[in-house]
């Protein structure tokens, strides 16, 4: 019975892991407000070492189109200014020597229907991750022995009963994401 216990927690944390995961791609893709998770996986060389950028600067939202990075090192604005330039974020940042700004543009129509496409993709990728958790499980399953059918018929139906769950949450994570891109 300990052994499946262990298999149900196993599924169950790999199945949260997979939604934890979808709500951080979530926050990486904007929905026309400035936010500091859209910097937050930039990574700026700094004294020769890629270096997470709230590690070598303060990152805040004046206003829900701005973003200010102020370095702890001024020495660091242009390292900063590079990686931002590279990372592909779509920013053009403007420096005044101390302080780097970042206007987020307002976004098209054109460009929120592809962060909801982006968003549903990631979706799509984590109910695949939650399905092979579920398959692992089964697996896992049928490796024991001395084990009654009728206590492994009950065990995967808690594991689907997992699955649906965790495949719900997906969906729900979906709307409120796309109603919050499309939102103008």
């Amino acid at each position: 019975m300990e052994e499946l216990d262990l298999i149900v927690e196993t599924v169950k944390q790999d199945m949260e892991a997979a939604i934890k995961h979808l709500d951080h791609a979530f926050q990486r893709i904007r929905a026309g407000r400035a936010s500091t998770s859209m910097v937050q996986d930039v990574m700026v060389e700094y004294y020769g070492a890629p270096t997470p950028i709230n590690q070598v600067a303060n990152v805040s939202v004046p206003d829900a189109m701005t973003i200010a990075i102020q370095p702890w090192d001024r020495t660091a604005v242009g390292a900063i200014e590079k990686a931002i330039i590279n990372s592909n974020l779509g920013f053009a940042p403007s420096n005044n020597g101390e302080t780097i700004i970042l206007n987020v543009p307002p976004l098209t129509e054109e460009r929120r229907r592809d962060l909801a496409k982006q968003a549903k993709g990631e979706t799509e990728d984590t109910k695949i991750v939650v399905r092979n958790a579920r398959q692992n499980g089964l697996k896992e399953l049928k490796r024991l022995e001395g084990v009654s059918e009728d206590v492994i018929k009950g065990v995967e139906e808690d594991i689907q009963a997992l699955t649906d769950k965790h495949v719900k949450a997906c969906d729900d994570h979906l709307k409120t994401k796309e109603a919050e891109i499309m939102k103008v």
